[in-house]
């Protein structure tokens, strides 16, 4: 049945509890209430700083939102608890475009001037400045690019606070081997939600490092740091493909526009007294690859493998797939760096060696329609590992190197300093001064 309007209903945060519920509806139809557990014990905050945590709340509201409304993408989207300014609703409009557009043209639709969200004329809020101590929040994703934040921060001396979204295993080894202090909080979509998807609501991927982003932003106030650094790397701002003239990016939320914008909001919006922005912006994958691969004590218990984080526990994957764009990626990218019996100890499998793997391999080096739906580098960094292992001696006869490099002549071409490129430093990034001096450090 079609709704013409989603509703932000409420939110309610209870102290007591530590859990913060949001709460939508479609009109006329189904409601919903999602909840957040904050699971630590909070600081003692000042009044101005529950006034910028409410706020932060807001927005969580808002942007996690994204969720429910995609079930039956109405035109109009209103929000009840609160009035909405111009600027929020501007942001908003764009976060749900283009965080959504994936979704969008998987199931046929388009999003493009769809959908409106109701605004009023209230002023937007002026941003309040707030006391908070040095420390960085750095969320962990159980893969190899927070793993390189954190050792980089380590290094650089910096006071970290590690923060988890949720408790999958992969996510749970990391903090243990990084042995910092860490937060976690648990997020419980409504079930609701889950039984529409199985009657054949419309499903899809959702911008979900948005809404990380902005939970992140609530414990950074709740748990004492003036900073959040995400590990959002230069090749997550490329798009998968453009169609129509509209770019349609898996990794949207991550992507150096989404940063810019979001830091944005916050600073004018919410308090320009917490910094947000991503640590290896300026680093390609291959170059976090590189750096990653010195930190041998989480080569057991790192993964970026998808199954590892799906929705129903007993669902979740206890290895790498490896039969995925994921694992295929991260295999490739670390295979110049990593010793190849450590490697293959780490996958339990020779991903380059398997003749299964090779559209899999030739769909990351752009040698198909499009690069996969999923968190990889851009296809001329998986296209520069691929003609550099051509040469080397522990990779070059493992079939899927042999034949891409002999039947695709955009390979071969490739140079030695093609590869060396993907090693530098990158433009643009938000990276603040003393970050940037650790992350050049670190290398």
């Amino acid at each position: 049945m079609p709704y013409n309007e989603f509703v932000f209903e409420d939110y309610r945060y209870d102290p007591a509890r530590s859990t913060l519920a949001l709460c939508y509806s479609y009109n006329g139809g189904p409601r919903f209430e999602e909840q957040l557990i904050f699971d630590f014990v909070p600081q003692r905050l000042s009044s101005a700083s529950r006034e910028v945590l409410d706020r932060i709340f807001r927005l969580i509201l808002l942007l996690s939102g994204v969720s429910y409304y995609k079930a039956f993408i109405p035109k109009i989207l209103t929000c009840r608890a609160f009035e909405l300014d111009e600027a929020t609703t501007e942001f908003l409009e764009k976060f749900y475009e283009k965080g959504l557009a994936e979704f969008a043209f998987r199931n046929g639709v388009s999003l493009h001037c769809h959908f409106r969200i109701q605004s009023t004329s209230v002023p937007a809020a002026s941003p309040i400045t707030v006391e908070l101590p040095r420390r960085t929040c750095v969320p962990v994703g159980g893969g190899k690019d927070s793993i390189v934040t954190i050792e980089c921060l380590r290094q650089g001396g910096e006071p970290v606070l590690l923060f988890s979204l949720g408790d999958a295993e992969p996510i749970a080894a990391c903090i243990r081997a990084a042995q910092l202090p860490f937060i976690r909080v648990h997020r419980r979509l409504d079930a609701g939600l889950l039984q529409l998807n199985e009657a054949g609501a419309l499903n899809g991927h959702v911008p979900i490092t948005g809404i990380l982003s902005a939970i992140a932003l609530a414990c950074a106030v709740l748990s004492g740091c003036n900073a959040v650094a995400m590990s959002n790397e230069h090749s997550a701002s490329a798009a998968n493909l453009s169609l129509d003239g509209i770019e349609i990016n898996h990794q949207y939320s991550k992507s150096f526009e989404f940063e810019r914008d979001f830091a944005g909001y916050v600073e004018r919006s919410i308090s320009p007294s917490i910094s947000y922005f991503s640590l290896l912006r300026p680093l390609s994958e291959i170059e976090i690859a590189r750096r990653f691969s010195k930190y041998a004590a989480y080569f057991g218990v790192f993964r970026s493998c998808n199954t590892a984080f799906r929705q129903a526990r007993e669902a979740r994957g206890r290895h790498c797939c490896c039969n995925c764009p994921k694992c295929r990626f991260v295999f490739l990218a670390l295979s110049p760096f990593i010793a190849k019996p450590d490697l293959i100890g780490i996958f339990g499998c020779n991903l380059l060696d398997d003749e299964t793997q090779r559209d899999g391999f030739a769909e990351l080096c752009g040698l198909r329609a499009n690069k996969p739906f999923e968190c990889v580098g851009e296809t001329f960094e998986s296209a520069g590992v691929m003609s550099h292992l051509a040469d080397h001696p522990d990779w070059r006869d493992d079939s899927i190197v042999r034949r891409l490099n002999e039947e695709f002549p955009s390979l071969r071409n490739n140079r030695p300093a093609e590869f060396r490129a993907l090693l530098e430093v990158r433009h643009p990034h938000r990276v603040p001064a003393r970050y940037l001096a650790m992350l050049d450090a670190c290398g």
